[in-house]
């Protein structure tokens, strides 16, 4: 059975002060039936770690470089982030792809990078609004999982996350209808390229304007294994709902 999972990414958002955030978290669950991960902004990283050291909340990156080391001014490696506490990074976030133009090549290679250093790749994908009207959805997310997922990926290092564009940050939620397509569709690629077993092993997260409201109605979704979340994981009073409704799916 895949464990679910409700990882939250803060994006550029808190200092030092969201850090009793983490706290409330993991005394509200002390004994989850689900994997919880939160991601902060990398100058938060060790202190994170060092927060919920001893619970069951997990920390991990937002991006990652592709080598281990070098004169790259500004940049952290897989091993830097493993290094601060974490154990996951995110990759391939569309922000990244669109604001720094990274390639699947790109993400690939910082998945590589990722799994090396121990870390378990989160890797994202998802189609524009126009690629979503002009009937190009499975195609766009099935060139993105096949050239940004290493050939050495398993259903221990690798967890993907479906993250239509239209629907971040926006409050636009695809249909329950759409979400099943699409997850059905990444299952179905997954093991055709690494075998039933590895592929139907790969948690598939949905991330795309998830609220304590609608949680539960995804959650419900054939191939949908938990979620990754934006605003609505800053708070641990908007958090926790959607941790609930997942452990109850």
């Amino acid at each position: 059975m895949r464990r679910k999972l409700a990882a939250g990414n803060w994006k550029m958002n808190g200092t030092g002060t969201a850090l009793p955030e983490l706290e409330a978290l993991a005394h509200g669950h002390p004994a989850p039936s689900v994997d919880i991960l939160i991601c902060p902004p990398a100058t938060l990283l060790h202190r994170a770690a060092q927060t919920v050291a001893g619970s069951a909340i997990s920390v991990g990156g937002q991006d990652c470089h592709a080598e281990v080391s070098g004169a790259h001014t500004g940049d952290i490696s897989a091993g830097m982030l493993k290094d601060a506490g974490a154990s996951a990074v995110i990759l391939g976030h569309s922000e990244r792809r669109e604001s720094y133009a990274e390639s699947n090549g790109t993400v690939c290679a910082k998945a590589r990078a990722a799994m090396r250093a121990g870390l378990v790749a989160v890797i994202c994908v998802g189609e524009s609004l126009a690629q979503r009207e002009a009937g190009e959805t499975l195609d766009i997310i099935g060139g993105q999982l096949a050239g940004s997922i290493p050939d050495e990926s398993t259903g221990e290092n690798l967890v993907v996350a479906y993250e239509p564009i239209w629907a971040i940050g926006t409050g636009k939620v695809p249909t329950l209808e759409q979400i099943a397509e699409v997850h059905d569709f990444m299952r179905g690629q997954l093991e055709r390229r690494f075998g039933a077993e590895v592929g139907g092993s790969v948690r598939l997260l949905y991330g795309g304007s998830v609220k304590p409201g609608n949680a539960a109605e995804i959650f419900g979704v054939p191939n949908v294994d938990g979620a990754l979340v934006g605003g609505a994981s800053l708070k641990a009073a908007d958090f926790s709902p959607i941790i609930e409704a997942l452990e109850s799916a």
